[in-house]
């Protein structure tokens, strides 16, 4: 009940304001006694087998850690819910460290409370942060999980019996359409002919049209599937049903088709919020841009399931290895996008911390969809 009240309560904690600086800071460092509190606020379920679980399993760690406490509330709307969210553990739970996890929680939810809380430390999960345009108490964390969906294509493309393989996402922003550009483009590094379907269904959690979706592209003769959406559950399930293979997303979703389940693509977000809780923690500024991969640990992939043959796996690996030491660019060497375009000229290799990817705005050749 008192995460519902936090949402209702706001009358008397309107007033919360300015108070504060961010000298406070320094403060936490000094106040050995007193525990950092830390909120962790989910669009959805914290057990959607999803985006949202993936950090439910990163703040229960945070648990673990010495010195803090974590409250948290789910299923909060990117509406003026989510402000209230954080007004209320603000003030009535004490928290200095916010985890505001949907991306649409940044504009305008934290741009509007973060100036009135100065001492008071906002992490959102997204590529939004800019240095000189918002708030220093205000950061952004985000994974490049688009290489785990390479290596998903590449074992996609081993599995395929119909060279059709298929994407179910939520919106085209950057960060979905860069994961349906790296899966097509791992597909294809091992057979040039594949196309990649996508749907989009038009926001994060929509079962009804993510089963459609799964069950349209089934029609089509797609026979692996992957996706971002929320939650995976219905998409996994649904392929599962239709006799085709899935590679997951946000967390493993292997337990919910053991025999379909090729491997996945998940999130290891404690690399982060430890990075983080660990500055509020000393006293020391505010990570307001963090970034990493799998040679970071900020993603992972999932075991491979029982169908995959020994020849994926030897390619997959040797590309993740690759990825590990720095040494493979996903978007690189002359990429059309799927009207004709070029997008990367040739001669030419995006780093993954090259700020393009994150404005993302295009389909590669190959993608069977429209933005």
């Amino acid at each position: 009940m008192s995460q519902i009240n936090r949402r209702d309560s706001l009358k008397s904690i309107a007033a919360l304001g300015a108070a504060g600086t961010l000298g406070g800071w320094s403060a936490l460092a000094s106040a050995q006694a007193k525990p950092l509190t830390v909120g962790v606020i989910y669009v959805g379920p914290r057990d959607d087998y999803g985006y949202n679980q993936a950090h439910a399993q990163a703040a229960a760690e945070v648990k673990k850690m010495p010195g803090v406490k974590v409250v948290e509330e789910e299923n909060v709307p990117e509406t003026a819910a989510v402000q209230k969210t954080m007004t209320g553990m603000i003030s009535q739970d004490g928290a200095k460290l916010l985890f505001p996890t949907s991306f649409g929680y940044f504009d305008p939810h934290i741009l509007a409370l973060a100036p009135k809380n100065p001492d008071v430390r906002f992490s959102h999960c997204g590529g939004m942060w800019t240095e000189g345009k918002h708030p220093k108490n205000v950061g952004s964390f985000f994974g490049y999980i688009d290489e785990c969906q390479y290596l998903n294509g590449v074992i996609a493309a081993h599995m395929t019996k119909s060279n059709k393989i298929a994407f179910v996402a939520a919106k085209p922003i950057p960060q979905v359409l860069r994961n349906i550009n790296a899966f097509t483009l791992g597909a294809r590094s091992v057979k040039p002919g594949i196309t990649c379907s996508v749907i989009f269904t038009g926001d994060w959690s929509m079962a009804v049209k993510e089963a459609e979706a799964t069950n349209s592209l089934a029609d089509q003769g797609c026979d692996v599937f992957t996706m971002h959406v929320d939650g995976p559950k219905v998409v996994v399930e649904t392929a599962a049903k239709r006799g085709k293979m899935v590679c997951g997303y946000h967390a493993s979703q292997a337990k919910l088709a053991p025999q379909a389940y090729l491997t996945g693509a998940e999130w290891n977000w404690l690399t982060a919020y430890k990075t983080i809780i660990d500055a509020a923690q000393a006293g020391k500024p505010h990570p307001n841009f963090l970034r990493g991969g799998l040679k970071e640990g900020y993603v992972k992939m999932s075991a491979y399931g029982p169908a995959v043959t020994d020849a994926a796996k030897k390619q997959a690996d040797g590309v993740k290895a690759q990825m590990i030491a720095g040494t493979f660019d996903i978007f690189k060497d002359g990429i059309k996008d799927n009207k004709g375009a070029v997008v990367v000229p040739a001669g030419k290799s995006l780093k993954q911390t090259d700020l393009e990817l994150e404005k993302m705005n295009y389909l590669v050749e190959g993608v069977l969809g429209s933005i």
